[in-house]
């Protein structure tokens, strides 16, 4: 016969004291165990929050942090569904510290009276995590990558039907007129849609990924492993600090007025970015065509000190050289036969003065053994250019044209392999808009949409924190695996 045991009440109370604790989601322990957000918050935020006010906070503040952080990390989109998340999921409210749930005014606010602070957060995570990017591969981790993108505000003017009433208006003015077919309505809408949007003239009209809408415009750096570095807002505030930028009318191209804003944020933005973190020495730049131009390599390699730009070059100015005949990668070529290019003999070569050189021989070059048993370049060119039997040889000193050698030749293989690596910044600035839902929030405040960016790049590095704690580097992007 079994025995029975008399339960005491305080054995129940310790079963389900242990119940409470344990039976939590397992992604939330380990959130819980292996993240201490007291540690990345700085004293000048904690100071600003609890402020005093003659009103005590109801809300802590790690609180708030981490129902917005986790309301990115779990992809929902809107404050009001975390809201409904955080009052049917006592593990949530828990976990965040709260004894009631906040409404949607309190995280808005927040988000606006707070920005500034949420931005020294987001630059301490910053240096916090330059150690464990250095330690996962160096290589990646010492490259810079920039571009740019904007997140599409919720305003009339982004209504596709908005855009296709000018077009409409323009195609039957251009019928009634009998332009000719030459006559493109689109790029005539183009002109004469408004330059920002009624609700808020901070929203810009721009041509982003081949269509018009009234946006927000950000840039965003990355190393090469993808993990956000920077995250600058081009809004008027930006535009007050650096009074030197001049932002001129728009033309009739949009693609040009997209490359010619780009090409002058770019310099001001990188130089922000080393002034606030001078610990971080990358020396290797990678950026899309739009930065293709002499002053914009001089300031990377002179001012910011890169040891090498990969940028593709801009179609509409070709690379010249007096001297000699080269291709469209800069390479020179033979003088009797512009197809056949010149061969690049060994790494990159160091004069007695110091200064870098490539050196480039003839390529019907050979190194033969002759009669004294040693090998000796020799040129078995039929129709040879020059005297000398090894054939001709050209030096390129980079530091003279930097725009055709931007510390490294264009069309190799070291070129193809590192220029793929720029798709990094591509990818986190979508995983910013879909995953952490940048892109589906319905609002035109700027200060929200900043501070969300802000949000965004806050949970992308706590992941990057995450993932070394538990020595997991493959989540270091997302942590999606370990919820599933």
């Amino acid at each position: 016969m079994i025995p029975h045991k008399q339960l005491s009440l305080a054995d129940v109370f310790s079963d389900c004291q242990y119940k409470f604790q344990n039976d939590k989601p397992e992604f939330l322990s380990i959130l819980q165990n292996n993240i201490n957000l007291d540690e990345f918050i700085p004293i000048s935020f904690r100071n600003h929050f609890y402020a005093s006010t003659g009103r005590p906070r109801k809300y802590h503040l790690k609180s708030m942090l981490w129902a917005l952080i986790l309301q990115r990390i779990l992809s929902i989109p809107t404050d009001s569904l975390i809201i409904i998340f955080l009052k049917y999921s006592k593990e949530l409210r828990d976990f965040c510290g709260f004894n009631k749930v906040p409404d949607a005014s309190k995280f808005t606010h927040f988000k606006q009276d707070f920005l500034v602070d949420l931005q020294s957060m987001f630059d301490k995570l910053v240096d916090v995590t330059e150690p464990i990017c250095q330690n996962i591969d160096k290589s990646l981790a010492s490259m810079t990558i920039f571009d740019t993108s904007g997140i599409e505000a919720f305003v009339t003017e982004n209504n596709p039907k908005f855009a296709n009433r000018v077009i409409n208006r323009l195609k039957s003015y251009a019928k009634v007129m009998g332009f000719h077919k030459s006559y493109d309505p689109y790029k005539a809408a183009y002109t004469s849609m408004p330059s920002h949007a009624y609700a808020n003239p901070a929203i810009k009209q721009l041509y982003i990924n081949g269509h018009f809408c009234y946006v927000f415009k950000f840039g965003m750096i990355t190393n090469g492993l993808g993990i956000v570095r920077d995250i600058t807002f081009y809004n008027e505030d930006f535009l007050k600090q650096h009074p030197d930028i001049t932002v001129d009318k728009k033309s009739d191209s949009p693609d040009e007025d997209k490359s010619l804003h780009d090409s002058k944020a770019l310099i001001p933005t990188l130089i922000d970015f080393f002034n606030k973190h001078p610990l971080i020495k990358p020396n290797v730049f990678l950026g899309d065509a739009a930065f293709d131009s002499i002053s914009i390599y001089k300031s990377l390699f002179k001012d910011l000190h890169f040891n090498k730009a990969y940028i593709p070059l801009n179609q509409r100015s070709k690379l010249k050289s007096d001297d000699y005949t080269i291709n469209e990668d800069g390479i020179p070529c033979c003088p009797h036969d512009a197809s056949l290019a010149m061969k690049r003999e060994g790494n990159t070569s160091h004069l007695r003065c110091g200064i870098s050189t490539f050196k480039f021989v003839c390529p019907k070059m050979k190194w033969d053994k002759c009669r004294d048993g040693k090998y000796h370049r020799i040129s078995h060119c039929d129709n040879p250019c020059t005297t000398s039997k090894c054939g001709r040889m050209i030096y390129i000193y980079p530091e003279k044209n930097l725009r055709a050698y931007p510390g490294t030749l264009r069309g190799t293989t070291e070129w193809d392999n590192t220029y793929k690596i720029r798709v990094n910044v591509e990818k986190a600035i979508n995983y910013f808009k879909d995953s952490y839902c940048i892109a589906k929030r319905k609002t035109y405040n700027e200060k929200t949409l900043h501070a969300d960016l802000f949000l965004s790049g806050i949970t992308q590095l706590l992941t990057v924190v995450l993932a070394d704690e538990i020595h997991e580097h493959k989540y270091i992007r997302t942590l999606k695996p370990l919820i599933a």
